[in-house]
């Protein structure tokens, strides 16, 4: 249901990008680092299927200081018990060997990755804690958002949970989350973490347990419910066995993230101090338009970087306001440059922004580009625009303006105008489907002609693969089976994957 596992969540961390700073930050000197656009830097720049990157693909962040300190030495079991006792939580915080490992991890192993999650820390838990203290539930929860995402607002996992609480599609949309082609309320800080807060709740109410509703969280109500009726017992420690494996490393990693986040200063932790003061003074407008960031940047100077940090839950840098009212979250000095300007944005380049403006008086008009080399497509069965722009490496907006398309309705049998740079014309065959064409790019020779071959690219899962070739009816297991892979077989760039057997 949820995220799977804090691992994939934390070892996310372990390939951050580097991260812009206005000054170089060299040594533990307690001074302010600032960081220009971090959050889109960190959302934009991390490849979401973090199973498949490789450590030598990124390096690590610019809050890492040249030089390791030297580690305290190892706490003693005494000390790490006498310190969770003195947390002040409704929720259980036992201590026991697999504790110490989380513990350990978050203090001593990955210790630069942590004070990367104490920096972001600052601008998303007062966010949470507000939202949880209206719900009434205990305001340690705000540490399942490290486990989960690792404060990450744009994060996907392989199984599509998605952003601070990796809501899954259907919970999501349970919980009134809206999740479209160009929304995905689950980025949103605020309706996530009340969608969040509202799921936990449900699931306290359904064990009268937390730690118990924590474990449900990850793995689901079906899965706890399980593991008590095969355990006998009611309580996580006593189910532990029972559960799935992923699930067993999940409400210590909880504890173990609560330690980390309040004994930093013990173990010599150092919380970068980020530049947010713009995220948090901010005011919320209204929108019934459509509206590109690119326009709202236009006309009222406010960053691109900025519009996306503070409103990460549209996902194509559009609002959608002409389709339902839309609320923005604007930096509070420039709100009124905003209303002022409103009635200029939405007509600022919208021929380029909008292709549902270019409507003629009767009848619309294609928009021929200059500079780019002219492809007719003919419409499939089974195409859609979005497969069709795939595949070319354009905008959906940009097809429907160059055919002069009303809506994105196309018909089987249909010619389309694609443009594309002249270097690339050649590169594409106008008369076939786009995704046979690229099952066919992909098809080697010699003694590879009895299969059908796909190379990997930098990002690929067997996943995404599979979806690639849905028109196949290709599943990951498929693809296991047929390459001698388990689940957790790792795939990298270059590697060449059998597909389907041919004839």
């Amino acid at each position: 249901m949820m995220m799977r596992f804090f691992v994939v969540s934390f070892w996310m961390l372990l390939f951050l990008p580097s991260l812009r700073v206005a000054a170089q930050a060299h040594g533990r000197a307690p001074h302010t680092v600032a960081v220009d656009n971090m959050l889109s830097e960190i959302a934009d720049d991390i490849d979401l299927d973090t199973v498949a990157m490789q450590p030598d693909e990124m390096t690590t962040a610019t809050e890492q200081i040249a030089g390791e300190p030297v580690l305290p030495a190892v706490v003693s079991d005494s000390v790490y018990i006498a310190r969770l006792g003195r947390l002040h939580s409704v929720i259980d915080l036992p201590f026991n060997s697999i504790v110490r490992r989380y513990i350990q991890l978050y203090t001593e192993d990955k210790r630069d990755k942590a004070e990367t999650i104490l920096g972001l820390s600052e601008y998303y838990f007062p966010i949470f804690e507000q939202i949880l203290d209206q719900y009434g539930i205990p305001l340690e929860l705000r540490y399942l958002a490290v486990i989960e995402s690792a404060l990450n607002p744009r994060i996907v996992s392989r199984a599509g949970a998605t952003g601070l609480w990796q809501f899954m599609y259907s919970t999501g949309r349970m919980y009134g989350l809206n999740v479209t082609s160009t929304v995905d309320d689950r980025c949103d800080p605020i309706k996530a973490t009340n969608a969040a807060a509202r799921h936990l709740r449900d699931l306290y109410n359904t064990f009268n347990d937390w730690t118990l509703a924590i474990a449900a969280y990850n793995c689901g109500v079906g899965s706890v419910n399980k593991a008590i009726r095969r355990s006998g017992r009611n309580d996580f420690w006593g189910i532990y066995n029972h559960l799935p494996r992923e699930t067993r490393g999940y409400v210590p990693a909880f504890i173990g993230a609560a330690y980390m986040m309040n004994y930093t200063k013990e173990h010599g932790l150092r919380t970068p101090k980020y530049n947010f003061k713009k995220y948090f003074s901010y005011d919320t407008v209204h929108v019934t338009q459509w509206m590109h960031f690119d326009q709202i940047s236009a006309v009222t100077g406010i960053s691109v970087a900025t519009l996306r940090d503070l409103n990460p839950q549209y996902r194509r840098n559009i609002v959608p306001g002409n389709e339902r009212t839309c609320t923005l979250k604007l930096p509070v000095e420039y709100v009124n440059t905003y209303i002022d300007g409103e009635s200029k944005i939405a007509q600022y380049h919208a021929e380029e922004y909008n292709p549902k403006t270019m409507a003629a008086p009767a009848k619309f008009t294609a928009y021929v580009p200059s500079g780019k080399a002219r492809i007719v497509y003919r419409v499939k069965k089974g195409d859609v625009l979005g497969s069709i722009a795939a595949h070319y490496g354009v905008r959906v907006q940009d097809l429907r303006l160059w055919n002069a398309l009303r809506s994105n309705y196309i018909r089987e049998g249909q010619k389309l105008d694609v443009y594309v740079s002249p270097t690339k014309a050649a590169r594409y065959t106008a008369s076939a489907s786009p995704s046979k064409v690229a099952a066919a790019q992909e098809l080697s020779s010699g003694q590879h002609n009895d299969f059908l071959y796909y190379q990997v690219k930098r990002g690929d899962t067997l996943w995404s693969i599979s979806q690639q070739y849905k028109y196949l009816g290709i599943t990951p297991s498929d693809l296991m089976s047929l390459n001698n892979m388990s689940s957790n077989t790792k795939i990298v760039p270059g590697q060449t994957i059998k597909i389907k057997k041919i004839g």
